[in-house]
C-alpha cells in the first residue's frame, strides 16, 4: 500500500477546517511533459499525413498557385474553367474578402488535381517491372521503353524530398498470377525432386485443380486482391506467425551479431549506453518519418510500411492465436540482467538522455546486488515456451495485481535490453568462440531473452552486442537495416578510456525494479525452462567466415553473387545429403504496398544438372561452367519472377488458406502445403543505409545473423557477402538428426566454392580476354 500511495500525483481530502490538497510537483511536471510530447508527435503525424498525401507534389506549392490565382483574377483574366468566378456565385457576397476566399478555393481545387495527377502518374508508373529483367552485362544495352521509364520516375521521385512513408500512396499492389502460370511454374521447380511416376501423379493432381476447384479458389483471391491492399500480407501474418503454436526460441526469431573485425569498447556499460541512444535517434527518426526510404537505384521505392513496428510492440500470446500489440510511445527501457528486471527511463526533463546520461543509469543496474525474487530470474522461459501454454499461464497469473502491472510494462516499453554476465568473443584461430557468440543470440540461456519482445538487444561483458528479434512484426531487411544505421555512428562515439563522450547535465532518474508475485506460477515457470532448456540443447550452430574471395571474383565471372552462392549451397547439400530437396531462399515484395516475402525455389532443372555434372568425372570443364551459367540465369530469373509478384508459393499459400475457409479439400494443395523446406535459404541484405562508409571502414560491418533450421531434418542457411573477399554463412540444424551436421555441411560449402573457383580459373585460363588494340584511334 505504501507504494500505491506514493504513485499518487495528487490527492485533496475534507477536513474540519476546508480542503486539505497535497500535489506532488514532479510528478505532476511528468505528467505535464508527457501530454505535450504526445501532442508535439500528433502534430507532427498529421503534417506528416498531409505532406505524404499529396506526395510528390510540394505543400509549399499551394501558395505559389493561390498568388498566381489572385493575380489573373484582380488582373481581369480568368483562372482555368473559370473556377474563381464559379465558385464566387456560390458564396455569400461579391466583396474583396469572398474574391480572396474564391481564389483560394479556385487554387486548391487546382493543385488538389495536380498533386494526384503528379501521385497517380508515378504509381502507374511503378507498375512497369521490365526494368528488372533488363540484362546488367557489361556492354548490354538498355531498351528504349525502359530508358524513357527511367527518365520520367526519376523526374517524379526527385522531385520533392520523400518521408519515409511519401511513397506508401504511389505503390501498386501486389499483382495476382494465374492458376495456369502458377502450375507451370510449380511442376518446373519440382522436376528435379521428383522421379517419372511421381511427377506424372503431381501433374495429374495439378492439371485437376487447375480445372476444378482451382476456377473458384481463385475468384475468391481475385475479390481479396481488389478489395484489400495486399492480398498476402495480412493472412501470412496471421497463419503463418500469429497461430503458431511452437515456441518463438530457435523456431522464429532470428538474430544479428556486432562488427566483429571491430572492438570500439570493452566498457559493457558505455557500449549499451551509445547503442540504446543510437537506437533512440532511429526511433525519432520513424516517428517523424524523418528516415530516408530505401530507394532500388536510387529512384525506386520499396514500402516502408514495416518499420511502422519497430519499437513499442510485442506479441501477445493466445489460446488459439496470438496478437502483435503496437504502443503509439513509450518513454522507457527494460532491462534485464542477472535475472532481475529493471525500468530505465530513457526521456526525462524534456529530452531524450543523452550517452553518458544512460550510461550513468546503467552502472547503476551493473553495480545493483539485487538477487531476483523466486521465479523471477526463469521469467522470460515463458516466452520460449508453446504459445497456448503461455497463453494459459498469462490469462491465470499475469491479468491482475503486481503481475500484470510489470508484465504490461515490459510489453509496452521501447525495447528489452539484456546485459549478459558473459562476453560475447571472436578469434579467427578459434571458430567455436564465434559459434557460442551467435547461440547466445538465437536462444541464450532459454530464459534471458525476452522472445515476444520486437527486440532484444544484447551486450556481452566485454562490450560487444547483438540483438533477437521476434519474426512476426517484420523481416529481417528492417532490422538489418536499423543494425546498420547504428554502426555507421557509433565508431566516434568513445572517449580515449572506452566511456560516452560528455559529461552529464544532471543526475539521471534511477532504474526501479519491477515487482513480481510468482509463487502461485512457479510449476508453470519450471517447466518452461526445462522446455527451453531442451529446445536450446537440440539446436547447434556453425558460423562460417570464409575469406578466400567474396563477390570480387563473383562479379569477375559475370555471374550474380546471390546466384553463385546459391548454387554453391545446391551443391554442398547434394554432397552431404545425396539427393535433391525443396530449397526456400527468401525474397521480398517490397516494390508492392504491404509487400513482404516471396519463396524463391533455388532447386531447378538447371541446377541440378549442373550438379550433377560437378559429381561426373568425364564432364568436361567447359560444360559445366556452361551448366553454371545456365543455372544461374535461371536462378536470376526465378527470383525476379517472385520480386515481381510472379512467385509460387504465396498464391499457392492464400489458395490454400481459402480452401480451409470455404471446407473444400485439396489433395493437390495439401500435399503441397505439406512438402518441408530441408534446406532453407536467406542473403542478410547491406548497404541500406548511406551513413555506412565501408571504403573509410572496411570492417564496419555486421557478421550478419541466422535463423534455426525450418525441417528437423534440414539446414537452416543465412550468409553475408560482407566485401569483396569475406563472406559469412550462419549455419544451424538441430543435434537430434543424425542425417544433419553443420560442421561437416559448412565444409561441404568450402569444398562446393573452391571447386566453383576452381572451374572458372581454369575456364578464363583456356579461354583468355583478347587484348585491347587501337585501330583507327578506337579501341577494339
Amino acid at each position: 500500500m505504501a507504494e500505491a500511495h506514493s504513485a499518487v500525483a495528487f490527492s485533496f481530502a475534507i477536513t474540519h477546517e476546508g480542503f486539505d490538497i497535497n500535489y506532488d510537483h514532479e510528478v505532476l511536471n511528468l505528467v505535464w511533459n508527457s501530454g505535450v510530447r504526445s501532442w508535439k508527435k500528433r502534430m507532427a503525424r498529421a503534417r506528416n499525413g498531409i505532406r505524404n498525401g499529396v506526395y510528390p507534389a510540394h505543400i509549399q506549392s499551394l501558395w505559389l498557385i493561390t498568388a498566381i490565382a489572385l493575380g489573373l483574377h484582380f488582373a481581369g483574366y480568368q483562372a482555368p474553367f473559370n473556377l474563381t468566378n464559379r465558385l464566387l456565385v456560390h458564396l455569400p457576397s461579391n466583396t474583396m474578402n469572398w474574391q480572396i476566399t474564391a481564389c483560394f478555393l479556385a487554387a486548391l481545387v487546382i493543385w488538389l488535381s495536380i498533386c494526384f495527377t503528379m501521385r497517380y502518374t508515378l504509381k502507374l508508373l511503378l507498375i512497369y517491372k521490365g526494368w528488372m529483367y533488363e540484362s546488367r552485362a557489361p556492354g548490354s544495352r538498355v531498351s528504349l521503353p525502359t530508358m524513357l521509364w527511367v527518365a520520367v520516375v526519376r523526374v517524379l521521385s526527385s522531385w520533392n524530398k520523400p518521408g519515409l512513408y511519401s511513397f506508401q500512396g504511389s505503390l501498386p499492389r501486389l499483382p495476382l498470377p494465374s492458376v495456369h502460370n502458377t502450375m507451370t511454374r510449380y511442376l518446373r521447380s519440382v522436376r528435379p525432386l521428383l522421379d517419372d511416376d511421381n511427377y506424372k501423379r503431381m501433374e495429374g493432381l495439378a492439371k485437376e485443380f487447375e480445372q476444378t476447384i482451382g476456377k473458384k479458389l481463385q475468384w475468391y483471391l481475385i475479390l481479396k486482391s481488389w478489395w484489400s491492399t495486399n492480398y498476402v500480407s495480412d493472412w501470412w501474418e496471421e497463419y503463418v506467425y500469429l497461430r503458431g503454436r511452437s515456441p518463438l526460441c530457435v523456431n522464429s526469431n532470428f538474430y544479428g551479431t556486432d562488427a566483429i573485425f571491430m572492438n570500439l569498447t570493452s566498457v559493457q556499460s558505455a557500449r549499451a549506453a551509445n547503442v540504446i541512444s543510437l537506437l533512440l535517434n532511429f526511433r525519432r527518426l520513424i516517428e517523424h518519418q524523418e528516415l530516408q526510404p530505401i530507394m532500388v537505384q536510387g529512384m525506386i521505392p520499396l514500402c516502408s510500411w514495416q518499420y511502422e513496428r519497430t519499437f513499442n510492440t510485442a506479441r501477445i500470446p493466445g489460446l488459439e492465436t496470438d496478437r502483435i500489440v503496437h504502443y503509439r510511445d513509450s518513454n522507457y527501457i527494460v532491462v534485464l540482467h542477472k535475472g532481475c528486471y529493471y525500468k530505465m527511463l530513457i526521456y526525462y526533463k524534456g529530452r531524450i538522455l543523452r550517452p553518458c546520461e544512460l550510461q550513468v543509469q546503467i552502472e547503476d543496474i551493473l553495480k545493483a546486488k539485487a538477487t531476483p525474487v523466486e521465479g523471477e530470474e526463469h521469467l522470460a522461459a515463458l516466452t520460449a515456451w508453446n504459445r497456448s501454454k503461455w497463453a494459459e499461464t498469462r490469462n491465470t497469473f499475469f491479468s491482475r495485481g503486481v503481475n500484470h502491472v510489470s508484465l504490461r510494462t515490459i510489453e509496452s516499453a521501447a525495447f528489452v535490453l539484456s546485459l549478459d554476465d558473459e562476453p560475447f568473443e571472436f578469434d579467427l584461430k578459434r571458430p567455436e568462440l564465434l559459434d557460442s557468440f551467435g547461440k547466445k543470440l538465437l536462444h541464450g540461456n532459454g530464459y534471458n531473452r525476452w522472445f515476444d519482445k520486437c527486440f532484444t538487444v544484447c551486450v556481452g561483458t566485454n562490450g560487444r552486442v547483438g540483438f533477437n528479434a521476434e519474426h512476426t512484426w517484420a523481416d529481417a531487411p528492417v532490422m538489418g537495416h536499423l543494425w546498420e544505421y547504428i554502426f555507421g555512428d557509433d565508431i566516434d562515439g568513445y572517449d580515449e578510456t572506452g566511456n560516452t563522450k560528455g559529461t552529464p547535465e544532471f543526475q539521471p532518474p534511477t532504474p526501479t525494479r519491477l515487482n513480481w508475485d510468482l509463487k502461485p506460477c512457479l510449476p508453470q515457470i519450471e517447466e518452461a525452462t526445462i522446455c527451453a532448456t531442451k529446445l536450446c540443447n537440440e539446436v547447434d550452430l556453425r558460423i562460417l567466415v570464409h575469406q578466400e574471395y567474396g563477390k570480387g571474383f563473383m562479379k569477375k565471372c559475370r555471374l550474380s553473387p546471390d546466384a553463385y552462392i546459391q548454387m554453391a549451397l545446391q551443391l554442398a547439400y547434394y554432397r552431404d545429403a545425396g539427393r535433391f530437396s525443396l530449397t526456400y531462399e527468401a525474397s521480398m515484395t517490397r516494390l508492392f504496398r504491404e509487400g513482404r516475402t516471396e519463396t524463391v525455389r533455388p532447386c531447378t532443372i538447371e541446377s541440378s544438372a549442373w550438379v550433377k555434372a560437378m559429381q561426373d568425372p568425364n564432364t568436361t570443364n567447359d560444360h559445366r561452367v556452361k551448366l553454371l551459367q545456365d543455372a544461374c540465369d535461371r536462378h536470376q530469373l526465378g527470383y525476379q519472377d517472385a520480386m515481381c509478384g510472379n512467385g509460387i508459393d504465396r498464391h499457392l499459400f492464400c489458395l490454400y488458406v481459402v480452401s480451409k475457409y470455404l471446407e473444400v479439400d485439396s489433395p493437390f494443395l495439401n500435399e503441397v502445403l505439406s512438402e518441408p523446406w530441408r534446406l532453407s535459404t536467406s542473403q542478410t541484405p547491406h548497404g541500406q543505409t548511406p551513413k555506412m562508409d565501408l571504403k573509410k571502414h572496411p570492417n564496419c560491418i555486421s557478421a550478419g545473423g541466422g535463423f534455426g533450421p525450418v525441417a528437423d531434418d534440414g539446414y537452416g542457411v543465412s550468409y553475408i557477402i560482407a566485401g569483396e573477399n569475406l563472406i559469412f554463412f550462419h549455419i544451424s540444424a538441430k543435434t537430434t538428426c543424425p542425417q544433419t551436421d553443420v560442421h561437416r555441411f559448412s565444409e561441404h560449402i568450402c569444398k562446393a566454392l573452391a571447386d566453383i573457383r576452381s572451374i572458372f580459373e581454369q575456364y578464363m585460363k583456356d579461354h583468355p580476354k583478347p587484348a585491347k588494340t587501337i585501330t583507327n584511334g578506337k579501341s577494339t
